[in-house]
């Protein structure tokens, strides 16, 4: 279970809190109006910003403090956070040691995270040569072979055109099935938050509110949400 305690965020005059929890394997879209703290909130739980009060758990542990590195978690960027200079392989490889010296074991396993994607041609190509479509699989599939218990989405696939996006929620939705993860999906588009969560965080006027249905949320949205939606 991933928990918020009352956690208070504050950043550049910025405030937002947070009081929740939600059960291991959910599946989560943090949704709501540009600039109201939806990346905020997943820096926050990655550990690339400490909360001024309250706490942050995973499976009951207090993880508040604990450095980005060691937490449970794996986090993807619209920009996949790769890094142009290494293949494709080697993007993955640093998901199993910084250093990249793989054991054969290892090497192994970053060949079977490429095949699970779709890219097992792909292993010798930096970034550069590969699609955006192709790309976000390689960020996938580093996520997939860290086999975090938390995956944390900040809207990785916003730049792709509509049938690469959803084929790429496909992905995390298998990913999803096959690990176990818990995710939390940062998005501007309510229907992927339909199509891959049934739960949905608001944040908005500096609450990030606890989970709600998505399905009703959405259906019958509060007016903040409305008037971000142009309802």
């Amino acid at each position: 279970m991933l928990t918020l305690d009352a956690v208070l965020l504050e950043q550049d005059g910025f405030r937002l809190s947070a009081d929740w929890s939600v059960p291991q394997g959910a599946r989560v879209a943090v949704l709501g109006p540009s600039g109201a703290g939806k990346s905020t909130l997943l820096a926050a739980i990655a550990g690339f910003l400490a909360p001024v009060s309250g706490r942050i758990l995973w499976a009951g542990r207090d993880m508040t403090l604990t450095p980005p590195g060691d937490r449970p978690l794996s986090i993807l960027f619209q920009d996949g956070n790769l890094f142009a200079h290494l293949t494709a392989a080697q993007n993955l490889g640093l998901g199993l040691d910084p250093r990249l010296k793989l054991t054969p074991d290892q090497h192994a396993q970053v060949a079977q995270a490429l095949a699970q994607v779709g890219l097992a041609d792909k292993a010798a190509r930096r970034p550069a040569a590969l699609s955006g479509g192709e790309q976000s699989r390689v960020a996938l599939a580093r996520a997939l072979l860290r086999a975090r218990p938390l995956l944390l989405l900040d809207e990785p696939f916003a730049a792709l055109g509509p049938a690469l996006k959803t084929e790429m929620l496909a992905l995390v939705d298998a990913i999803a099935t096959r690990t176990g993860a818990t995710v939390l999906m940062v998005t501007h588009d309510p229907a992927d938050a339909r199509r891959l969560c049934p739960l949905t965080v608001l944040v908005a006027e500096g609450i990030a509110h606890a989970p709600a249905a998505t399905a009703a949320l959405l259906d019958a949205p509060p007016p903040v949400l409305a008037a971000y939606l142009g309802r």
